[in-house]
């Protein structure tokens, strides 16, 4: 009786979910590449989706785990937050995002790993990311401890440097949408972190000044939005990505997790992230119907 009561539940989730997906479909055709979504509710089995399992190019979203395997060693006690790193002229990375970089153009100065983390979280800053995946111990470690988390297909392997030198090469440092949500979801309920380097981090994401007319587009003024953006630069007319993953917070308080990503567009920017934010507002729209 269990078994089939859990079977009708199932199927009642996966039918209010179906419209939602075609919704997603109908919205991608307008961002000129290949879309991934994921969305769920962190607090049920309600999700939705379009090419989840798909891998696309993180970019900067990559910022995200980066900084998570780095908090895991400050609660390890193998690094602290107010610790000091040196930045000499060869850790500025040419060519990217670095706001560390256009203050210090030549180094030669020391910066906490707290300040490191924000930087690259609220900034998206490149050189600070940098910095933070050597501290980590580079991309065989952080992907090491995605996958102590059980999150499986996302894998965090060049540096933003390699990335700015070789633009092939942001494929390599991948993720599916569903993996992306699988992250959000570890972060939400503290897997992999202290309850205070979670809350570091979610404010840090919530503060996050990129991308507002992703995600947090057309969703209401004063929405609580966790998240990361990632872009690439247009080379030839094509976008290789333009993406926002984060967790929303419902009006009855409830937390949608969701991960947009667009590969390969030959649209304007525009365009791409008015699909992302068109994206974020049908499952908004959704979930807060539904209630």
């Amino acid at each position: 009786m269990i078994a089939s009561m859990n079977v009708i539940a199932l199927l009642l989730v996966l039918q209010s979910s179906a419209p939602l997906s075609g919704q997603f479909g109908a919205i991608a055709q307008a961002s000129g590449g290949q879309v991934g979504v994921f969305a769920q509710i962190l607090e049920s089995n309600d999700a939705a989706g379009l090419n989840e399992a798909e891998r696309f190019p993180m970019q900067s979203v990559y910022k995200l785990p980066i900084a998570m395997a780095v908090l895991d060693q400050v609660d390890r006690k193998t690094l602290t937050l107010k610790q000091q790193v040196s930045l000499s002229a060869r850790d500025l990375v040419p060519g990217i995002h670095s706001p560390i970089r256009d203050r210090h153009p030549v180094g030669g100065i020391d910066i906490s790993v707290r300040d490191l983390i924000r930087a690259a979280i609220v900034d998206s800053d490149g050189t600070a990311s940098d910095v933070l995946l050597r501290l980590a111990g580079g991309g065989p470690r952080v992907t090491a401890y995605l996958r102590g988390l059980g999150i499986r297909g996302m894998d965090v392997v060049t540096t933003e440097r390699e990335m700015a030198g070789d633009p092939a090469a942001q494929y390599r440092n991948y993720s599916t949408p569903r993996a992306a949500v699988d992250l959000l979801k570890a972060l939400q309920a503290g897997r992999g972190l202290s309850p205070g380097a979670r809350e570091l981090l979610l404010g840090d994401l919530a503060g996050s000044t990129p991308g507002p007319r992703r995600i947090k587009g057309l969703l209401p003024s004063g929405t609580v939005v966790a998240h990361k953006t990632g872009t690439d630069g247009t080379r030839n007319g094509k976008t290789a990505a333009t993406n926002d993953i984060g967790i929303v917070t419902l009006p009855d308080g409830r937390h949608l997790a969701v991960a947009v990503f667009v590969k390969d567009s030959t649209e304007t920017q525009d365009q791409r992230e008015g699909a992302i934010a068109k994206i974020a507002k049908a499952a908004w729209d959704h979930w807060t119907a539904a209630r």
